[in-house]
């Protein structure tokens, strides 16, 4: 008698449903994962104010991304080799600040002027050695083609619907013209800038809202500098700190130039900042710290904040990074840091100033759940290979 003969009726139907259950699970994994839509044209490009305070025409962005894409074309039909595919070209700008704005209207001109003003200070051509370098010495400062010389700033609209492009404009053209008044951030802190070059406020346009991680990757794709950094809009993290991440990545980074600084509050946990906080808001930090720790790969589970808005990385490190993300709401950053672990790029994280400022944007409920639900679609994402990065 055949073996099969041998098992009961209906066992093969358990059987083939217990098969199936890695199916079941790849279909709803493609049908709960991100998947990042494509930049339309009016998005690849930029407005700024010119040298006569008037508002430009739409201009082109430059894209480092686009060129890395032609290249791993290239690589694929083995013209070049692959490693030639992660050369980035060099910066144009010594920093750039990408800052993803969504109804920032209220908000934004005091994170800006914070940012400007340390911007300005420690990386603008007026002849004075780079603060925040540990090796600025090495150029003469304010030198033509001074790597560690210049700035820029890329406010992303996320499809806001106030006036955060317009405000940005006046913010640009004010600092121009040395013409504004002080718009003190959440650290009031002093102005010691004059006029800001022109051009050095770019801002982007998206069609409709994509998200905060979906307008991050966005500016960084098209950013110029040597170090590119993100930072929120509401100016919480102080910006003067943007020194000491730039010091920890240059000692980090490795021999291709790679390194990723975190900026971190874990160091503020039973601070007044966090305590005044509601209890519910506490104890959902808690959870999401937790399933941190439990689902995402090793090193990045060690690092202690990975939600802070405050990242800085190298050039070199962003196309190991950013042509891979998935993610374009609040998990964005837990993939970048997963991807940078991939690639082996050496992560450090800082500590920095932090304060709570109203008109946050964020349901802490429902958009709790919805980083719960984002992380363990990572994770299995991650788990199973379905997120390629080669």
């Amino acid at each position: 008698m055949d073996s099969a003969d041998s098992v009961p009726e209906g066992a093969w139907t358990a059987l083939d449903r217990i098969m199936a259950v890695p199916l079941w699970l790849y279909t709803l994994f493609l049908f709960l994962a991100p998947s990042p839509r494509p930049p339309r044209t009016s998005e690849k490009q930029y407005t700024t104010v010119l040298s006569n305070g008037d508002v430009s025409k739409p201009q082109q962005l430059p894209c480092w991304y686009d060129n890395h894409v032609a290249l791993k074309g290239m690589a694929r039909e083995g013209k070049i080799q692959r490693a030639e595919a992660f050369q980035v070209e060099e910066g144009g700008v010594f920093m750039s600040l990408v800052v993803p704005a969504y109804n920032e209207e209220e908000r934004l001109s005091g994170m800006l002027e914070e940012a400007v003003d340390y911007l300005q200070a420690n990386y603008g051509h007026h002849g004075t050695k780079s603060k925040s370098s540990s090796n600025g010495s090495l150029q003469a400062a304010g030198q033509e083609g001074d790597p560690r010389r210049g700035w820029e700033i890329i406010v992303v609209s996320d499809g806001s619907t106030d006036k955060t492009v317009q405000t940005a404009l006046w913010f640009a053209r004010t600092h121009q013209m040395n013409k504004h008044a002080a718009q003190h951030g959440p650290w009031n802190g002093s102005l010691s800038h004059g006029s800001i070059p022109p051009g050095s406020i770019r801002v982007v346009q998206l069609e409709e809202n994509r998200g905060k991680g979906g307008a991050v990757t966005h500016g960084m794709r098209h950013a110029r500098g040597t170090y590119v950094v993100f930072a929120d809009a509401d100016g919480a993290s102080k910006f003067t700190d943007l020194g000491k991440l730039v010091m920890a990545c240059e000692k980090a980074k490795d021999k291709s130039g790679r390194a990723v600084a975190v900026g971190s509050r874990a160091h503020m946990v039973g601070t007044e900042a966090v305590v005044k906080r509601s209890v519910l808001r506490n104890t959902l930090m808690r959870l999401f710290h937790l399933l941190i720790r439990t689902l995402t790969t090793r090193r990045t589970a060690e690092i202690k904040d990975t939600q802070c808005g405050f990242k800085l990385f190298t050039r070199p490190s962003l196309p190991y990074i950013v042509p891979y993300m998935h993610s374009e709401g609040w998990i964005f950053d837990v993939e970048m840091l997963m991807l940078a672990e991939s690639a082996d790029i050496p992560m450090v994280e800082v500590a920095i100033g932090w304060k709570e400022v109203l008109g946050s944007k964020l349901n802490v409920i429902y958009d709790s759940l919805g980083m719960a639900l984002g992380l363990a679609t990572l994770r299995f994402g991650w788990g199973f290979g379905l997120y390629r990065t080669d």
